[in-house]
Formats: structure tokens, C-alpha cells, sequence
């Protein structure tokens, strides 16, 4: 069994003035938001024995966010995850060492959503994440397979999809 869980990065600011995207921050709501997730990930007792995430700005401060509410995170940071396209998702995955049971990816959108829309098999909470993958929401695929290099288009059950907004209202989308 192996288990991939996407973390999509919370809310960032297009207020702040930076001059590459790869740089900009959270807003408050963001910060808030990955904090939930993060809470809710301890709740639910979640574990991952690799994490390799994007370095941009927004996914750093994401989990930072996450561990102060989760705990302590082994996070490699990987230039090819910065608004990785659905493939390079896959391809890191698949590259992972089959010692690895949990896997954790943090990054972007569209990457993300079409990732999980690719991997996993119909069912009810696919049909949310077809509606949208919004900020800061996990999702958590498992494969019934002995190594990461069989994962296959729609070969995972898809097994929590996590809002902030189904956590706390608040962090709905905006009026």
C-alpha cells in the first residue's frame, strides 16, 4: 500500500509588491488556514515518511504554518515541484523509494487538482475535487501497490479531501 497526499499551498498575497511570483507570501487568511489544515492533520494522527515540497515563498510559509499546528515535517525542497505540471508530480512520485510508504507533496495548482483528477477513481469526494481544489487543501490518495512506479491513472481511491472551509467556515470562499 502507498499512500500520496497533495498539499496545495494556502492563500497568498497579490498585494505585496514582489517582483517574482516565486516569491510572494501568505496573506493572514492563508497563515490561518494552513494552521487548520495542520490541526486537523494531528487530529486525524496523519504521517509521512518523505515530504519533498516546492521551495516558492507561499508553500514554505504553508508549512511552516502546518507544523507549528502538526509538529515537526522531514521537508525536502525540490525546484522541479514550483508550478510542476501534473507529469512532473507523477514522475517524483514515482521515484520514490519504495521503503517510503507515505508521501507527502506540496505545491501548486493546476499541478495538483489534474494530479489527483489523473490518479484517482471515481467516487464522491473525486467529484469535489472536480469542482475545485481550493488553498490549502490535502488530498490523500491510496494505492493498493507495492512500489511507487506502479501508480496509474486512476489506480488510487481517493480517501480525504480536506478543505479549510469544511473545518471552519470562516475560511469559505470569499463574498
Amino acid at each position: 500500500m502507498k499512500v500520496l497526499t497533495l498539499l496545495r499551498h494556502a492563500k497568498s498575497g497579490w498585494d505585496d509588491p514582489v517582483t517574482r511570483d516565486f516569491d510572494r507570501p501568505l496573506n493572514r487568511r492563508g497563515r490561518r488556514a494552513a494552521a487548520t489544515i495542520g490541526r486537523e492533520m494531528r487530529r486525524l494522527a496523519l504521517g509521512f515518511d518523505t515530504v519533498i515540497a516546492s521551495p516558492a515563498r507561499r508553500v514554505v510559509e504553508t508549512l511552516e504554518e502546518v507544523e507549528q499546528a502538526f509538529g515537526t515535517l522531514a521537508i525536502h525542497y525540490d525546484e522541479r515541484l514550483y508550478l510542476a505540471a501534473p507529469e512532473t508530480l507523477l514522475e517524483v512520485a514515482r521515484a520514490t523509494d519504495d521503503g517510503v510508504g507515505r508521501l507527502l507533496l506540496a505545491g501548486h495548482n493546476p499541478g495538483l487538482e489534474e494530479l489527483v483528477l489523473r490518479l484517482s477513481a471515481p467516487g464522491a469526494l473525486r467529484a469535489e475535487a472536480e469542482i475545485k481544489y481550493p488553498t490549502a487543501t490535502l488530498a490523500e490518495m491510496r494505492f493498493d501497490v507495492p512500489s511507487w512506479r506502479q501508480l496509474r491513472d486512476g489506480g488510487a481511491t481517493l480517501a480525504r479531501f480536506i478543505r479549510p472551509r469544511d473545518l471552519d467556515p470562516e475560511l469559505g470562499p470569499e463574498e
